[in-house]
């Protein structure tokens, strides 16, 4: 999709499924496509008159929604997965607008958030009342009942599968929902919104408020609002759960990551490259999965030379899209700038990338950085962007031991073809997500997805059984009937 020649939506305000759009009359945030600069327009702030006034809508679609049998509310799941799927180029071509990544990235995103919408309409296969009888003539069970009108603060890199994690369980489970999405991509959530309203969710069930961080905090201080998932940094998503935590509210804060990847020398070559490279470079590394950090263990010569040769092949602009704002890239191509400065050898330099026809584009090609020692800031700091740093030791376990000093914990990797080795690795990885020969370790549904360390704030994750139990609250119910029973401490 051309931006310049394919109509974009308007952000005519912020959105309560159902019913009107609440007019834009705030100030603007302008928005424009990375892929070439093009205005995609603004993007209003919401004032608190506007944010009261979507949570009332949703306090008040709460009681009847909260109250629909689950059957009835996953038909509503059911009929908007054939919406997404129908839809789906549409949603591609926003993304790819709005974000920058390429198509085929954009799709990829929209099919992962489907299978979290998939899980959610299994919902009334799993939800367990816990029925029991606990002593003759006595049962306990429990129920489980949705926490009200929730909020979900989500970033920039995926405009519809990090939303996807939360939107349909917390839906499918009786919560009324208000989207926050980054002001730096509008357009995929209000389509996601339109299409919810088509799929016959009641009004103000779901709901969009656009905004900066000042509309994120008031969200957050709402006394209406009873539960809060984030996605973003490490420094914000701890901001974010202390304040909400402070507040008494339920919340999950997932941080940033610097992933590494270790590589011993029974890897196979040609896979390891091939996996290295697209876990560094999709989606312009910026993802918290992203392979940050490459720890090469003894003689790995041939596969790394595999590797530059791998990542020499990527295009910019085809293979790899454009980072999400010039601002970004100036900041991705100062850590390139300071680790040369500092002696490192960059194999491969992406700085200045510019892509024919898109030169108001923000790009940066595939970076790789040689000879970093474990405590470089290009080694530490998570740089959200195309670049990776290799590091060399001779041990496995000095490779445990660099992984497990930094301060995140999302993803681990090892490429190995003994699986006493990858065991050894999984036993000691301080990530909540590892990886064997996988590069990307996201689990599927209805494996959760969650980190440690640095990478989360609160308890459990964000999706499968861990997202039904964060967005419920459990009543447990005793009773008993028989009044011939045999008397015991229970009677």
């Amino acid at each position: 999709m051309s931006s310049k020649t394919n109509p974009v939506p308007q952000i005519r305000g912020h959105y309560t499924a159902g019913h009107e759009w609440i007019p834009a009359g705030e100030p603007t945030l302008e928005v424009h496509s990375p892929l070439d600069g093009f205005h995609l327009g603004g993007v209003p702030i919401a004032t608190s008159s506007t944010i009261n006034q979507v949570v009332e809508n949703a306090k008040t679609a709460f009681e009847i929604w909260s109250t629909t049998p689950l059957k009835e509310r996953v038909q509503v799941l059911f009929r908007f997965k054939t919406l997404l799927e129908r839809h789906l180029v549409e949603l591609a071509d926003l993304i790819q607008v709005e974000n920058g990544k390429t198509w085929t990235e954009a799709k990829a995103e929209i099919d992962k958030g489907i299978e979290v919408l998939e899980f959610a309409t299994s919902l009334p296969q799993i939800w367990n009342q816990g029925l029991l009888e606990v002593s003759t003539g006595v049962s306990c069970q429990y129920e489980r009942y949705p926490l009200g009108v929730v909020l979900s603060i989500v970033p920039f890199n995926f405009p519809a599968m990090v939303p996807m994690w939360t939107i349909p369980i917390a839906i499918g489970c009786g919560n009324t929902f208000i989207l926050k999405p980054s002001e730096l991509v509008p357009l995929t959530a209000v389509r996601l919104a339109e299409l919810f309203t088509e799929a016959g969710l009641p009004p103000g069930v779901f709901n969009v408020v656009h905004g900066t961080r000042e509309t994120t905090e008031y969200l957050i201080d709402h006394p209406g609002i009873t539960a809060l998932s984030f996605v973003g940094s490490t420094k914000v998503a701890r901001m974010v759960y202390q304040r909400a935590a402070h507040l008494g509210k339920r919340a999950l804060a997932l941080g940033g990551a610097k992933n590494h990847l270790v590589v011993v020398p029974d890897a196979d070559p040609e896979i390891t490259a091939k996996n290295v490279v697209a876990s560094a470079m999709g989606c312009a590394g910026q993802r918290c999965m992203a392979a940050s950090v490459l720890i090469l263990v003894g003689d790995t010569g041939t596969i790394l030379n595999q590797i530059v040769e791998e990542a020499k092949k990527i295009r910019v602009g085809e293979d790899l899209g454009a980072v999400i704002s010039a601002t970004a890239k100036e900041r991705i191509e100062g850590y390139i700038n300071r680790a040369e400065a500092a002696g490192y050898k960059i194999l491969l330099d992406g700085r200045g990338a510019i892509v024919k026809g898109k030169e108001a584009g923000t790009y940066v090609g595939p970076t790789l950085i040689e000879g970093v020692p474990p405590g470089a800031e290009c080694a530490c700091d998570e740089i959200f962007g195309p670049v990776l740093s290799i590091i060399q030791v001779q041990t496995l376990d000095e490779a445990i031991a660099i992984e497990n000093s930094n301060p995140y914990g999302n993803a681990a990797s090892i490429y190995t073809s003994s699986g006493a080795v990858a065991r050894y690795f999984s036993e000691r990885a301080n990530a909540g997500m590892v990886g064997i020969n996988i590069g990307v370790p996201v689990p599927r549904e209805p494996f959760s997805f969650g980190g440690w360390n640095d990478s989360k704030f609160g308890h459990g994750d964000i999706t499968g059984m861990d997202g039904v139990r964060f967005w419920t609250k459990l009543k447990k119910i005793t009773t008993k009937w028989t009044a011939s029973a045999s008397q015991n401490w229970m009677s």
